[in-house]
């Protein structure tokens, strides 16, 4: 059967998440509906990376197993077809070996937060955004970023249901920056690492918004890594700000 791999692109509001779920919508469940619409089975695809209800992606990779050898650019644009109109959208598709997969054969996972600070409500980027009424303090939160990269026990910062084997992960970077949208200032969080734990990032930036704000110091960051409990953590933060950016592999399907 050959494989194909897929790059997704999501609205996650709609859905209960990434997974396939009973009686809730999921991407997954779309993507495999389309599929069998193409050929009249059951599909299973795999991903990257299982996002939460609420979250986005720009990036996320899945793969899936067809009966027919498929044309890449005829299978996107015939998925494509099948997804409308949920905010579901293939904007890539390559052939790869059978043994490849979405999940265990990446390397890298890159999600971007997008926090945006106006008191006015958001329009255009109503359920894009994570918003808050006040300023932040960029460079402090950067400086509290700092304190949680490199290898470590994050126990802190995953949720109390998380399935990992272990709490221990590298983040290879974490980035703040501030940005002057369209929509008003934004701070823009960037992170990289092969492999996350559930509701980590979230937990990184509800924690270091409480830093921007001054509640915390960068300090308050290190004492409550090292102190390797859930309820050290600061808030965390809603879902709707979060993107899967991007996935890498060792020989990249289609340029990320």
């Amino acid at each position: 059967m050959p494989r194909y791999a897929l790059k997704v692109e999501y609205h996650g509001a709609p859905f209960a998440g990434w997974q396939r779920q009973k009686d809730q919508p999921s991407v997954q469940g779309r993507i495999e509906a389309a599929l069998a619409r193409l050929e009249p089975r059951a599909h299973t695809i795999a991903a990257a990376g299982r996002t939460d209800a609420g979250v986005h992606a720009t990036g996320q990779v899945a793969h899936c197993d067809m009966d027919k050898d498929w044309d890449p650019f005829r299978l996107a644009g015939a998925l494509n077809h099948h997804l409308k109109p949920e905010p579901v959208a293939i904007v890539a598709c390559a052939r790869v070996d059978d043994d490849w997969h979405a999940r265990f054969s990446a390397v890298e996972r890159r999600y971007v937060f997008r926090l945006l600070m106006r008191r006015a409500p958001a329009t255009h980027d109503a359920g894009l955004v994570w918003q808050i009424g006040h300023d932040l303090d960029a460079g402090a939160m950067q400086d509290g970023a700092e304190r949680l990269i490199g290898r470590h026990d994050f126990t802190t910062f995953r949720s109390s249901i998380c399935q990992a084997a272990s709490p221990v992960k590298t983040l290879d970077a974490f980035t703040v920056t501030r940005i002057d949208g369209p929509s008003g200032p934004e701070i823009r969080f960037a992170l990289r690492a092969r492999s996350f734990l559930h509701n980590q990032v979230r937990s990184f930036v509800g924690t270091l918004e409480r830093v921007g704000a001054g509640a915390w110091s960068p300090d308050d960051v290190t004492r409550a890594l090292t102190a390797r409990d859930r309820a050290a953590c600061g808030p965390v933060c809603p879902p709707q700000g979060l993107y899967l950016s991007g996935v890498e592999y060792p020989d990249a399907p289609f340029p990320i």
